[in-house]
């Protein structure tokens, strides 16, 4: 009996993505607590450091350093999970540079599965934080600078963040694991 090739294409990449993380939850999500748990720090020391600046470009740089904290925590996720399509076990020696070369060749191979990939769980990330951080923060606190919010209600708008941070990282992480093995096992991928 001959194995099909794998359906190549950005849903298909999606859907085999989504297929691993049903079988290998565990797994994957103990790999997000612990990525979103080392994040945990400098996210929310970024946050303090601008409490009572009111100014537009505190609120970008707050942003600026949260994008770069959360790639290093998604390439991160991705180089840990890395083995799991195959039924491998987490892989966290190593799992930052492994992660970025498996981005860098996701991005290569599949930039549509990548970019679909972003949009599923940058909406589910939306769903899960702003409805929490709007009621918690108002919208002016969620869309500019923070200027000294209340300590409930920042802790409310972390927690939210942090939820969908430990929800969403293995899905993209699976999404660039898979597009990024691909390019690498097809027979002209070297």
């Amino acid at each position: 009996m001959t194995r099909r090739p794998a359906p190549s294409g950005s849903l298909a990449t999606v859907r085999e993505a989504l297929a691993v993380l049903r079988r290998r939850w565990p797994a994957a999500y103990l790999a997000a607590l612990v990525a979103v748990g080392v994040n945990t720090v400098p996210d929310v020391a970024r946050q303090l450091l601008v409490r009572d600046d009111p100014r537009i470009s505190a609120a970008l740089l707050v942003d600026a350093v949260g994008l770069a904290t959360g790639l290093v925590a998604q390439l991160w996720v991705a180089g840990a999970v890395a083995a799991l399509p195959a039924g491998g076990a987490l892989l966290p020696a190593g799992a930052l540079r492994r992660g970025a070369g498996l981005a860098g060749r996701a991005v290569r191979s599949a930039p549509g599965a990548v970019g679909l990939g972003v949009v599923l769980g940058g909406g589910v990330s939306a769903l899960l934080t702003l409805p929490a951080s709007v009621a918690a923060l108002g919208a002016d606190g969620v869309l500019g600078p923070l200027d000294s919010p209340a300590a409930g209600a920042f802790a409310v708008a972390t927690a939210s963040d942090l939820v969908a941070s430990v929800v969403t990282l293995p899905f993209l992480a699976l999404v660039l694991v898979v597009a990024g093995s691909r390019l690498t096992a097809s027979p002209g991928g070297q």
